[in-house]
């Protein structure tokens, strides 16, 4: 008799340990609650699907803050092998300039399509409207708009997503079926930070502050543009940097953010730029310098009046612009979420110690990365990991 397996979420870590499985004569049923699937997948299609990264592998790994525990699975579906598993569904990648890895179409849809339709050939079959309301040991109490019922399964894969977009199916439900000492709290990653503004920088709100240096510890600055939003501070820049600024927040720091307006000059050089005459204005006189508008508003919004006119002062402030922040952007409107089912509660296999009927993988598991094609990478990652667990643990006979 074949044995049974169920996939709780339809997302890329679902689907991908769905792909693992399907490859055995098992019947597999993937369950998931919203009318299609991987909508946050294809969401984050919407303006190019960012797949994955080519930068060098051991580059690559240490962008995760659990990167010990991701890179044997990373390190092994990589970019390269993403790219081939990618054209193995007709659909062709290509690495852009800046090294990141984009289906030519630079859509999510044809690539979701394709491997569904590969996956139902293999006789996957897809239960959509299904909610999982609860799980013990190996059985699973399913809901769906006619009827609630339980079924046993030889083993059971959660891919179930974090906290951020609920509205796309991650609303994290999956919590009570686990202790709370199985899962760290969750926290919004890839989101914007706050900072209250006067009414003053009104006419800023939108616009990027180009090409600045930033940093919230010397040892890991990163460089790019900045949103300057009506609730604070918005792009990549800002991402990256999220690791660090949670890290304050945990040692009950205040949250502090720094700023090179003008790397491309050093503070000397910058001094001299700023020794103008009487007959110049500040404006004239910074815009020489090389502010613009944006950074100028910025400046005179953070910096005390009685500095504007000191030329050694304000090297110093355009050099080490210091931004007192006020928090992060509510974990729903968040890109992904730090936190989840902790390393310590799974074997190296992704099995609950607590319970080895189960798997986990995908964002609900206790890792963190910045965008860029490193969250989907290891959602596909665990997901193919938590397939070959269930694998062997079904060889097992355990």
């Amino acid at each position: 008799m074949s044995k049974r397996i169920a996939i709780i979420g339809a997302g890329p870590a679902g689907l991908m340990a769905a792909e693992v499985l399907s490859q055995y004569d098992y019947e597999i049923d993937v369950f998931e609650q919203k009318p299609s699937a991987a909508r946050k997948f294809l969401m984050a299609g919407k303006t190019g699907l960012n797949i994955s990264h080519a930068e060098p592998v051991e580059t690559f790994v240490q962008r995760y803050d659990r990167a010990d525990w991701l890179s044997p699975w990373v390190k092994q579906w990589d970019a390269q092998w993403i790219q081939n598993w990618m054209r193995s569904l007709g659909i062709d990648a290509y690495v852009g300039s800046s090294g990141r890895v984009f289906p030519v179409e630079m859509k999510a849809a044809p690539l979701l399509r394709a491997w569904l339709k590969r996956l139902i050939q293999n006789g996957v079959k897809f239960h959509y409207r299904h909610r999982c309301i609860n799980l013990s040991n190996n059985q699973l109490t399913i809901e769906n708009q006619t009827q609630q019922f339980t079924a046993s399964y030889d083993a059971i894969i959660l891919a179930c997503g974090a906290v951020s977009w609920s509205q796309l199916g991650s609303d994290g439900a999956w919590q009570q079926w686990l202790s709370s000492d199985e899962i760290e709290p969750f926290q919004a990653s890839n989101a914007g930070v706050l900072k209250q503004w006067s009414p003053f920088m009104q006419d800023c709100f939108g616009q990027p502050l180009k090409r600045v240096d930033a940093w919230v510890t010397s040892e890991r600055k990163t460089h790019g543009d900045i949103i300057i939003t009506h609730y604070g501070f918005e792009s990549g820049v800002i991402y990256k940097l999220g690791r660090d600024l949670r890290t304050q927040l945990s040692q009950k720091q205040n949250l502090q953010l720094q700023l090179d307006l003008l790397p491309d000059l050093n503070i000397e050089q910058l001094e001299k730029k700023l020794q103008g005459n009487k007959k110049q204005s500040l404006t004239n006189l910074w815009r020489k310098a090389g502010l613009d508008n944006v950074k100028i508003n910025l400046l005179r919004e953070v910096v005390a009046k009685h500095l504007w006119s000191d030329a050694q002062q304000m090297a110093q402030q355009i050099k080490h612009l210091k931004i007192s922040l006020d928090g992060f952007r509510p974990i729903e409107e968040a890109i992904s979420c730090a936190g989840g089912v902790k390393q310590v509660a799974m074997s190296p296999q992704l099995q609950l110690q607590s319970n080895p009927y189960v798997f986990c993988c995908g964002e609900m598991l206790d890792w963190d990365a910045p965008t860029g094609g490193y969250l989907l990478t290891a959602c596909f990652a665990t997901g193919r990991a938590a397939g070959e667990g269930v694998f062997h643990f079904i060889q097992s006979g355990r």
